[in-house]
């Protein structure tokens, strides 16, 4: 008890819920313009430098012909993505969006990695100090809907070229009776803007969801101060943990899968 009493104080200074949350960490001006920058978009900018330093170091060409380690792992999930997920779908256009593919998937699968490093809690629990770097930024609605947003454009820009605007907006809904065309239509058009919506709301719902839970049991420690109910609170979160990082990666998999879907329906007039 006396352990939990000592950092009783410290603990609960701590939001477990705050890292969820956008929260802004400084400011700059640029042209007179006042650019905030918050804890996710701080999270978002180091996920873009990691993978662009990862993805050029795993570029570089060893001896031998076989790649090893992180490079090979990198070529691994490439090719399973290509080769099983988006060439059945996409067929001969797989080359043309793979590039997009990649990137949609391991930028959020990064995002997705590095919200669950409790970076606050740890300089708050080392230095005492209040801070609110890291946090989730796949638990922000706002950025799983601009991820959501980049895929609509992508889509539909995707249609247009391959078709044509006309040929596009004539195959937009499929071939059905006279009478039914303007119903059709409209559900077609509605479609089009509720694919985006559940795109985001997925991505944000399930990481928000996982985070929201490991707060709850860091709760239960701070409001029962008790050695069982810490003992088994730690060990659901390391549990929890585990299946935080298989949904890192399910989600990550989910939003590259359905935008490569979309995008099948809008250069196959077919479809």
């Amino acid at each position: 008890m006396s352990f939990l009493n000592s950092y009783n104080s410290v603990l609960c200074e701590f939001n477990p819920l705050k890292p969820v949350l956008s929260v802004p960490l400084f400011e700059f001006s640029i042209g007179g313009h006042r650019i905030i920058v918050s804890n996710h978009m701080f999270s978002i900018t180091l996920a873009m430098v990691l993978l662009l330093a990862l993805f050029l170091l795993s570029a570089r060409r060893k001896t031998g012909l076989i790649p090893k380690g992180f490079q090979n792992l990198i070529e691994l999930i490439c090719v399973y993505l290509r080769d099983q997920m988006a060439r059945p779908i996409l067929g001969e256009n797989t080359d043309k969006f793979i590039g997009f593919i990649w990137t949609l998937f391991f930028f959020i699968l990064s995002l997705n990695l590095l919200g669950m490093i409790p970076t606050e809690m740890i300089i708050h629990l080392t230095t005492g100090k209040e801070n609110h770097f890291g946090g989730p930024a796949t638990a922000n609605i706002w950025i799983t809907g601009s991820l959501a947003m980049i895929s609509f454009f992508v889509i539909h820009a995707a249609g247009i070229k391959q078709q044509g605007l006309r040929h596009y907006i004539v195959n937009f809904a499929p071939k059905v009776p006279l009478l039914m065309i303007l119903p059709i239509y409209a559900l077609e058009i509605i479609s089009a803007f509720v694919r985006p919506v559940a795109l985001a709301i997925r991505l944000f719902a399930n990481i928000f969801a996982g985070h929201a839970l490991i707060a709850t049991l860091l709760g239960l420690i701070i409001i029962f101060k008790n050695y069982g109910v810490a003992a088994a609170s730690i060990t659901v979160i390391v549990l929890m943990s585990f299946l935080e990082i298989f949904v890192a990666f399910l989600q990550a998999y989910i939003f590259a899968f359905l935008t490569t879907l979309f995008v099948s329906f809008s250069v196959s007039p077919e479809h």
